[in-house]
């Protein structure tokens, strides 16, 4: 680093001529003065050459301070000096300092002119003066009708672009001003356009036709890219690593990797790290360890410098694999980390559920922004340990939406869903503007609260918001809807889905499921089929429900099969548990059992509640004991399996067992849940729980139920009431959170 003087003593020196002794010969003084001038002046010149340099560096570092000590002292200053002390104040967003140093310039060139309409080009609403100043030049070469070219299709202004480039001479249109226009057409997505000006040109280089296959690749035209591509004579570092990086973008891993080594055989030479970045990237994108441990070996052996760009690509190459050692022995080899290092670690070990090493992490950082404090809160909310995540977001200088987003997931993900609808008020009320994701979340929690009027409200704000037709919120509302029992409007709602994806299909065929719709789940799964969508493990989940429902046994078979010999998909914990309740339903407990002992893991507790449930139903005593004593020592604290078992020693006769039981369930210590129920009364939630009377207007309750009860016996006798409350009593003494979690009732 140039250390900064304290005076211009330091540069004055480097200009004063040697002197030589007095008693030298005057021949001798005359050669010697002759050389030590030319030493002198080539010296200077390299100096100033030096100044430039690190007034260039600096300014691109944001070290402006440092850019400007070190212009404002040398006693010198070339028309390049000047030159780069604007491009440091532009670099830096100053324009009016650029200004202030071009009105200053004592000579202008065209470089000079040329660095201030780029200045202004930067700044995008300033195109106009970037103009004046394009018209007032003196003298313009190709970089400046470039340049203005450039600044106009910035800003979208392609009738001016292209006003300028045809004004361009044809001295200075090819290929440098037709390769801005391509450029700004290609990055405003009009391609034709683009064809347009590459296909009149007649002198085109190795920039033109790169850009043209990287707008083929972008625009996923690969076939177009590729016949660009075998068509060039000359192709670059820029061009292979296009083209590679088209390939990787479209999936197509395989081929992507062998024109990395065609381009290798070629000029191994042209690999740099941009290209190995982008077979970093592919290889974390599609999983394939091996080759990217290979690509690693070749970083190596190849000795290339390990900047913060490529050693970030590999880093985020093994937080994806899952290797968080192998991402943290990269991290600490790495000589100079910036932001993205730290927050790529940090999301890698909140990814592999190490919070406390991520905080850790994020303690020693040097300087945080917000994908830092985001990270984290999502770390703390994926825990459970939302106090924290609140702290943290509390504590963040700016927030943003994504941070408010990931409080109010956070919460949704922890079934706090009323906290959710809290923090959505409160960002609504700091004038935050919501994300979909924020809207989707919050469609969820009322699903899962089963409040369609909150669901509703959520629904209106998403179209005032005109984001009713984004994929994420419509996927959101069909599920809804379906959770809220009102599968009118869901299905209305999954048929106006323009381009549906799996999610859209998962949404729609569980919502028929769970509302007792199983033909019409199924239906809907042969359509996906038929259009092409590839089901998942939900898909499969959603389907083997509607089965159950239907009590189609042979066709849940032949989906659960189909699973992993069509789909190479395996049944999970859940499918398992899907297809014991249906065997049970059916009355085929041979069949559940030995499904049960053919399980490839442990049989988990919704397996164990399935063949539970079943066998009540079924009066079977012996294997409703088996799946009791196995959730017992998955649940030791759950009182379902004793409520069941004692309610079916009653129903067979055996009262004394079930007395014994209940005896010996109450001596353990083990409460039931009480049934729940709730009433939305003027947009506020009333909370009943069994036996609980400590709502304030208990009392005036009791006597309208009497009151009912009254007028109900003068209708239909006390009789029906009577089995009424029967009902409804039985519910709740048998309702839990593993079973039924609340009873809605409606007034």
């Amino acid at each position: 680093m140039l250390t900064k003087p304290k005076s211009s003593i330091f540069y004055s020196r480097l200009l004063v001529p040697i002197r030589t002794p007095s008693f030298s010969l005057h021949t001798t003084t005359k050669s010697n003065n002759g050389v030590d001038s030319a030493k002198t002046r080539k010296k200077a010149a390299n100096f100033i050459i030096y100044c430039n340099t690190r007034i260039t560096q600096n300014g691109r570092n944001g070290n402006i301070k440092e850019a400007e000590s070190i212009f404002n002292n040398m006693p010198v200053k070339t028309t390049v000096s000047w030159t780069a002390m604007l491009t440091a104040y532009a670099d830096n967003g100053n324009i009016s300092k650029a200004r202030e140093v071009f009105d200053k310039m004592p000579e202008r060139t065209i470089s000079s002119y040329n660095a201030m309409i780029t200045a202004y080009n930067k700044t995008r609403c300033m195109v106009d003066e970037a103009y004046k100043l394009f018209c007032s030049m003196p003298e313009r070469n190709a970089v400046s009708y470039a340049t203005m070219i450039t600044g106009f299709a910035n800003m979208g202004k392609f009738n001016k672009a292209v006003e300028v480039y045809e004004n361009t001479p044809l001295r200075c249109r090819e290929p440098v001003c037709s390769n801005a226009l391509m450029n700004g057409y290609l990055k405003d997505g009009r391609l034709d356009a683009a064809v347009g000006v590459f296909e009149g040109m007649v002198d085109k280089d190795v920039v033109s036709w790169s850009l043209m296959v990287d707008g083929y690749c972008k625009s996923g035209n690969i076939v177009e890219a590729r016949k660009l591509f075998d068509k060039m004579v000359e192709r670059n570092v820029v061009t292979w690593t296009t083209m590679i990086d088209g390939y990787m973008k479209m999936g197509f891993l395989v081929v992507g990797f062998d024109l990395f080594s065609s381009m290798r055989k070629e000029s191994a030479f042209l690999v740099n790290s941009t290209t190995l970045t982008v077979m970093f990237e592919g290889c974390g994108h599609f999983d394939r360890h091996r080759e990217g441990i290979q690509l690693h070996g070749l970083v190596i052996r190849f000795g290339f410098e390990f900047d913060d760009f490529l050693g970030n690509s590999i880093l985020t190459m093994y937080c994806r694999f899952g290797c968080i050692d192998a991402a943290s022995l990269v991290f600490h080899t790495m000589r100079k980390k910036n932001l993205v290092s730290w927050n790529s670690l940090i999301t890698g070990y909140v990814q592999e559920n190490q919070i406390e090493e991520a905080y850790e992490l994020f303690e020693k950082m040097p300087k945080r922004d917000v994908v830092s404090w985001t990270a984290m809160i999502m770390g703390f909310s994926s825990k459970g340990q939302t106090d924290k995540s609140v702290k943290l977001f509390r504590m963040m200088p700016e927030k943003d939406i994504v941070a408010w987003t990931a409080v109010i997931s956070g919460f949704v993900s922890n079934k706090m869903y009323e906290e959710a609808f809290r923090w959505f008020i409160e960002m609504l009320q700091k004038s935050v503007k919501p994300s979909s994701l924020a809207l989707s979340s919050l469609l969820s929690a009322s699903a899962n609260l089963a409040t369609l009027t909150q669901g509703q409200q959520v629904h209106a704000q998403a179209v005032k918001m005109h984001l009713e037709f984004d994929l994420s919120i419509q996927n959101s509302l069909v599920s809804m809807y379906s959770k809220c029992g009102n599968v009118a409007d869901a299905c209305q709602l999954f048929m106006s889905i323009k381009e549906k994806n799996i999610v859209s299909f998962n949404s729609m065929i569980t919502g028929y499921a769970q509302n007792g719709f199983g033909e019409e789940a199924l239906k809907l799964f042969r359509e996906m089929q038929i259009e092409g969508q590839e089901p998942n493990q939900i898909t499969f989940l959603a389907v083997l429900s509607a089965c159950t429902h239907v009590g189609l046994v042979e066709v849940g078979w032949e989906h659960f099969k189909s699973m992993k010999s069509l789909y190479n998909i395996e049944p999970g914990p859940d499918h398992y548990a899907c297809m014991v309740d249906l065997l049970g339903r059916a009355g085929l407990f041979g069949e559940a059992v030995d499904l049960i002992n053919s399980m490839p893991f442990k049989p988990h507790s919704g397996v164990w509640g399935a063949l539970l449930g079943s066998s009540r139903t079924h009066l079977r005593l012996d294997l409703a004991k088996l799946a009791a004593q196995q959730l017992t020592q998955l649940e030791p604290d759950s009182a379902t399996p004793y409520v069941v078992l004692s309610n079916l020693y009653s129903v067979l006769g055996k009262k004394k067992d079930g007395d014994q039981l209940r005896t010996y369930n109450k001596s353990k210590g083990i409460k039931k849940s009480p049934g729940c129920s709730w009433v939305i009364l003027k947009d506020k939630v009333h909370l009943f729980l069994s036996g609980d009377q400590s709502h304030m207007d208990s009392e005036e309750i009791r006597i309208i139920l009497w009151t009912i009860k009254r007028h109900c016996s003068g209708v239909c006798g006390d009789v029906v009431f009577d089995a009424i409350v029967h009902m409804r009593e039985c519910v709740v003494e048998e309702s839990s959170s593993d079973s039924l979690s609340y009873v809605y009732t409606k007034l």
